[in-house]
């Protein structure tokens, strides 16, 4: 088993992705996908567990942590990028980690090579409508009318208090003191950065065309059945809690926990969501 190790790959457009692997090369790859705001920082007490049993890879993705920004900033641009670096790194089947804003870059690479995606890790990511609840009306209202009023009401959330929001929103306080502000406070550093706010604010707009693929996975997701394990925070202030309820009619057979967490789970849960993320890559290993 190898240890953490952070990389960088030199893509063929000319950007740079840092990523970090750890375990052994040859075996069965756990593919972590972080979400808005953050980056592969977010999987720092998961990696090592994980790495036991997979080979594990957590990329920064384009305009977030160390990565470089694209000049043109898509979740389609973001999985062909994670593509290159799986195909690079000669990477094989793979359980792939889908939260947030990583939900639109895994189904870009599991519908482009069904055949390698060995099943789903879903903390609180969406793929339903019934993830956006009553918050999600002035970007609803900015995908149906880009004016520049619009956008700014879907945006107002890029600010420092916004970026602090994504990890304590809802939160009860005894759980909100269990995460460190330097979660928050690297992720605003990293988005005053060059281009990063511009990245941001493609992506709010792509997420609407991401929405708008949603009966495309649904039919992938009825067709393939992956096995799947949801890990769910029940005070996100984002993803409604009724997304659960959707992923399990869509997946009759997936195993699904509710924890006493919001929306960026593994902040206040990572050894329980690590236990039970071994045990499902054990049993879907056995079952194979």
């Amino acid at each position: 088993m190898r240890p953490a190790a952070r990389q960088r790959l030199r893509l063929s457009g000319g950007t740079d992705l840092p990523f970090v692997t750890a375990g052994d090369p040859s075996g069965r790859a756990v593919l972590l996908l972080h979400g808005f705001p953050s980056s592969a920082r977010t999987f720092r007490d998961i990696i090592e567990p994980l790495s036991k049993v997979a080979y594990v890879i957590a990329p920064d993705l384009p305009g977030f942590g160390q990565s470089d920004v694209l000049p043109a900033p898509s979740f389609s641009a973001f999985g062909a990028v994670v593509s290159e670096l799986l195909e690079r790194l000669g990477t094989g089947p793979r359980y792939i980690y889908l939260h947030d804003f990583g939900a639109p870059v895994g189904f870009h690479i599991a519908m482009q090579e069904p055949e390698k995606v060995l099943g789903f890790v879903i903390q609180n990511a969406n793929a339903h409508k019934t993830g956006q609840g009553a918050g999600w009306a002035a970007t609803q209202a900015f995908w149906q009318d880009p004016s520049p009023e619009n956008e700014a009401a879907a945006t107002a959330h890029l600010t420092f208090g916004g970026t602090r929001n994504q990890y304590i929103a809802d939160l009860p306080p005894e759980i909100a003191a269990r995460i460190p502000a330097e979660s928050w406070e690297e992720d605003w550093r990293v988005m005053c950065l060059p281009g990063r706010m511009e990245t941001q604010r493609a992506l709010v707009a792509d997420y609407g065309r991401y929405v708008a693929s949603f009966d495309a996975i649904a039919d992938y997701l009825a067709h393939r059945q992956p096995p799947a394990l949801l890990l769910w925070g029940r005070y996100d202030a984002f993803f409604d809690i009724a997304e659960v309820l959707s992923w399990m009619r869509a997946l009759p057979r997936m195993e699904a926990h509710i924890f006493d967490a919001g929306h960026f789970l593994l902040e206040t849960h990572a050894a329980a969501a690590a236990l039970l993320m071994l045990d499902f890559i054990r049993r879907s290993r056995d079952e194979r």
